[in-house]
């Protein structure tokens, strides 16, 4: 004779295994064991099928040049009052792919005294994140207005390696990029903790 626990137990545990793996809920053991673009909702297992879900626009300038620097300032408020940015500082890890967030400004540091650090850029860059619906738009407006500048546009597909080195756009020089530094090479992968640029 089984107790009531044990019939409930045995009862559920036949549910289990017959309910749709889409609708189930996952045990940690699951989750621990399910393929990472899976646990971040992509179905691209991978980077040669990844999604674009979002982009960079990036503005590289000579640091030990003045009028460099000042022609560079002048884009990037141009820029951001050109889109509206004025208070929209980006908030999140630029190895964060951010699919579905607005456009925003990179924090940059414009003191050119200190050494270059961080970054896969052997040159300063300013850069904005850029949502999918918006990169015709801003790219466009970007290389138009780019100057004496190095442009240097890519999407965020979580592959960051092919995102920097496969599928970006230059305009100017073609500046080396260091890909030895990223984490990610899979579709929609975030890096944890985030790197420090």
């Amino acid at each position: 004779k089984m107790s009531f626990t044990t019939t409930l137990a045995t009862l559920l545990g036949v549910l289990t295994l017959q309910v749709h793996p889409s609708s189930a809920h996952y045990t940690l053991y699951d989750w621990n064991a399910m393929p990472k673009h899976v646990k971040l909702g992509s179905s691209k297992a991978s980077c040669d099928e990844a999604d674009f879900l979002s982009y960079h626009i990036h503005v590289l300038f000579w640091q030990n040049n003045p009028s460099h620097i000042a022609s560079a300032k002048e884009l990037y408020g141009r820029f951001i009052e050109q889109f509206q940015l004025g208070d929209k500082n980006c908030t999140f890890s630029p190895d964060d792919p951010e699919p579905e967030h607005d456009m925003c400004v990179f924090y940059v540091d414009w003191d050119m005294d200190k050494p270059l650090t961080g970054g896969p850029f052997t040159t300063t860059q300013f850069s904005f994140f850029i949502p999918v619906h918006r990169i015709q738009d801003t790219s466009a407006w970007m290389l138009r207005n780019r100057g004496i500048h190095d442009v240097f546009i890519h999407p965020n597909s979580g592959c960051q390696v092919d995102d920097h080195t496969k599928w970006y756009v230059a305009s100017g020089v073609e500046w080396p990029v260091d890909a030895s530094i990223f984490k990610c090479n899979y579709p929609g992968c975030k890096p944890t903790p985030p790197q420090e640029w």
